[in-house]
């Protein structure tokens, strides 16, 4: 894909500021004097300003101009990759996530712990234009025609998608569900039987986990860094030793960690599956949440045999009431199709239909910009808040997208109980073993920037630092 002008701009202001040739408190270039020495328009320096804001790099004056965000709390350090003694696991953490989660959902809880971002970043008036006007234009036998793959337009604009990503789906090959979980659960059928085992990353995404206990499937947590994903030295060890019928991972913005594998990496990721007869189950619900210049490719793009099953969802970026997903499952897709029609039997029609609506009017790509540049302002807060009001010894990862940062505490540090005493203070977070299967990470803490940061944010940020630092000097939650 072709990176476009305003993002080569926002690059070159970029580097000059890393490179510290523009140094903080400078005022840079006037939107008058970009579009003159650089001959475009001032709609393309006002968009490379607000991404480089967006990124926390400039700040705008009113009447005064762009300036270099000035110096600020060093960043705490990265976590390290995580460790697993690669043994497999039954899993058994429902109990655990519901009593965590159950609590946490109060509209007066600040929602650090939540699984989505703020329904405010998303089109609702839009979204509620296009479920009138495929209402009114509903023929009465869509309503059971499609049955199960789901609307036909809607997966043929999916499979658009697929292209622009230079991915060769077949909109027959698109199976609709009920959001990506519904997804996930479906190819991990079609791929397995009770008993078998599953390659996971560690940590994990507990509703993933979940799905493994429920299908009575044994986990086997494979080492996985927060920059870069799942480890394929231990992968392939890991093939060896477990001999398993499935992967399941995400190998773009990762839940909990935000790893981001680089394109060589997962081409490798696919070539080793595929060589032992693995098919991957490609989770990419945060895929279009980049922060870059572009997607991050697929590992689905780089399947030559159809053993990807890659599952995908609105939830996340568009539309989360709404509950469509899907799956695009390579060579299994009609067994994934006859599992749908025997569970579910299909998605919701008016979400279908007002998706494909929505996707069809062509204003898409501008939400998606819009949403990116708020959700790596938010992450931009709360480091620095993180940086400001944890503990010493405290480290944090820094995705490349998605909405979701790993910090991971110093040792003295119960997660759990930390998440008790936050709740208590009208805070929510994610504690680390609610993402495994053999409920480690027990000093480590999953929190949420997809909500609009404001001073209430802020003020959580340093109670859970005050909360933490309490444990660590011995005086409890």
């Amino acid at each position: 894909m072709r990176v476009k002008l305003y993002e080569e701009l926002a690059e070159e202001i970029a580097a000059m500021i890393t490179n510290k040739l523009l140094l903080p408190g400078e005022r840079i270039a006037s939107v008058r004097q970009q579009r003159q020495r650089r001959g475009v328009s001032p709609a393309t320096v006002f968009q490379a300003y607000y991404l480089l804001e967006a990124r926390g790099m400039i700040v705008a004056r009113p009447r005064s101009g762009y300036y270099v965000a000035p110096s600020r709390a060093a960043l705490a350090p990265e976590p390290e990759a995580s460790q697993p003694q690669g043994e497999s696991t039954r899993v058994d953490v429902s109990e655990l996530v519901f009593e965590v989660l159950g609590a946490a959902g109060a509209r007066d809880i600040v929602p650090f712990g939540s699984a989505f971002p703020s329904p405010l970043l998303f089109p609702m008036a839009r979204l509620a234009r296009s479920v009138a006007a495929s209402m009114r234009r509903l023929d009465p036998w869509s309503t059971v025609a499609d049955l199960p793959q789901g609307n036909a337009e809607l997966r043929r604009q999916i499979a658009l998608r697929y292209q622009m990503d230079g991915v060769r789906v077949a909109s027959d090959e698109v199976v609709v569900t009920n959001g990506a979980l519904e997804a996930l659960n479906l190819c991990l059928q079609a791929v397995t039987r009770p008993g078998d085992a599953v390659l996971v990353e560690s940590p994990s995404f507990y509703a993933g986990l979940q799905a493994l206990e429920r299908l009575d499937l044994v986990a086997v947590e494979v080492a996985t860094s927060p920059r870069d994903g799942i480890d394929l030295a231990a992968l392939a060890e890991a093939l060896v030793r477990h001999r398993p019928k499935a992967c399941w991972l995400m190998s773009s913005f990762q839940n909990p960690l935000g790893g981001l594998m680089p394109p060589e990496k997962k081409r490798a990721l696919v070539a080793l599956l595929a060589g032992h007869g693995v098919p991957l189950i490609e989770d990419d619900v945060y895929g279009e949440l980049y922060f870059g210049a572009r997607r991050p490719a697929l590992s689905k793009s780089f399947d030559e045999q159809g053993m990807v099953l890659h599952c995908g969802s609105f939830s996340k970026c568009l539309a989360p009431g709404f509950r469509v997903g899907w799956a695009a499952p390579g060579r299994y897709a009609r067994a994934v199709e006859r599992l749908k029609l025997s569970t579910s039997l299909t998605a919701a029609l008016p979400s279908q239909l007002a998706l494909a609506d929505y996707l069809g009017r062509g204003t898409y790509e501008r939400h998606l910009r819009q949403l990116r540049l708020a959700l790596a302002a938010q992450q931009h807060m709360m480091l620095q808040a993180i940086a400001v009001h944890f503990p010493a010894g405290t480290r944090v990862t820094r995705p490349q997208g998605g909405y979701f940062v790993w910090v991971e505490l110093p040792k003295g540090v119960d997660a759990l109980a930390l998440h008790r005493s936050a709740l208590r203070h009208g805070i929510s977070i994610a504690p680390g073993p609610i993402f495994s299967a053999k409920r480690a990470f027990g000093h480590c803490v999953r929190l949420n920037y997809g909500h609009p940061w404001d001073a209430t944010h802020e003020a959580a940020i340093a109670t859970l630092g005050r909360l933490a630092a309490q444990q660590l000097e011995g005086g409890g939650p």
